[in-house]
């Protein structure tokens, strides 16, 4: 059996720090997919690799941080002193637990010549136990990243959270949670089979696919049930298609968000500006 989709929704496009932004969660239907609370893809687009670009330090607590790098290069620093820069392919991970300030750019090298910049950030919403947790950072290089080949050249599965198969990725989870960047080869079809109680979605970033026999555009979130069953993905073009599929146990804590924060209550929001204003996260301090 297939699995039911319940509804799709187009991205909303924005621009931050003049980088082109598309909007997936949350969204006018949804707040939220499993644990996972935003989703913005930045690009793909082109620039001359000559300034720092990103929103500058900001504070965070109450969830993890994910941004993967699909092209282009991504530094992060942070409050506790963690700097790494991550190339294509690589994920910056960041549990703000109980409150971070971090800065994550894009790093100019001087080049003139114009090159690819595409990500997207992801917020995973934290069990209410480590939202009071010290926080942490890890840097996930393109290598570390697990890849699964699928049979007969079909395309392969870039494991970013979670499991697939006999795979594991790097990135801590606190819940059932996973998330992959699937690439599918021209005239291909990809399955995979997902257990009941299980919220799921899959994005269409730059092409469009068929999807559990409906065709489906470029930036459109596609949510389905929460019944067990199947999703299958259908590449007519004769270009590869990337996907992303994503999803995990339903959030069961009560949510409240306020710009960078999200905590259980309004108490604790308070609480969480409060101690930002009070300097308890720290500060970056710039090399």
């Amino acid at each position: 059996m297939q699995k039911k989709i319940k509804f799709s929704n187009t991205a909303l496009s924005s621009a931050i720090a003049g980088a082109p932004i598309s909007r997936y969660l949350p969204n006018s239907l949804t707040e939220a997919v499993g644990p996972f609370i935003l989703l913005d893809q930045a690009g793909p687009f082109k620039i001359a690799n000559t300034e720092t670009r990103g929103v500058g330090p900001h504070p965070h607590r109450g969830i993890a941080t994910l941004t993967y790098a699909v092209s282009g290069e991504i530094e992060h620093l942070d409050s506790l002193g963690n700097r790494a820069l991550v190339s294509s392919g690589g994920v910056q991970w960041m549990n703000a637990g109980n409150g971070i300030i971090h800065d994550e750019r894009s790093k100019p090298d001087g080049d003139l010549t114009e090159k690819e910049k595409y990500a997207f950030q992801f917020w995973i919403n934290l069990p209410s136990k480590i939202k009071t947790m010290k926080p942490e950072y890890i840097p996930v290089q393109a290598a570390q990243v697990p890849v699964k080949n699928m049979p007969e050249g079909a395309g392969l599965v870039r494991v970013i959270v979670g499991s697939y198969q006999d795979l594991t990725a790097k990135i801590p989870t606190y819940s059932e949670q996973f998330l992959y960047h699937i690439a599918l080869n021209p005239k291909q079809k990809f399955k995979i089979d997902l257990l009941a109680k299980t919220e799921v979605a899959a994005v269409l970033p730059t092409a469009s696919a068929v999807i559990n026999t409906e065709n489906f555009n470029a930036g459109d979130l596609i949510v389905f049930d929460e019944d067990a069953g199947e999703i299958e993905v259908e590449n007519l073009s004769d270009k590869t298609l990337d996907i992303l599929l994503f999803g995990g146990e339903k959030y069961g804590e009560p949510m409240v968000a306020q710009g960078p924060f999200v905590m259980n209550s309004e108490e604790e929001i308070a609480l969480a500006y409060k101690e930002y204003t009070q300097g308890k996260y720290g500060k970056i301090q710039y090399p």
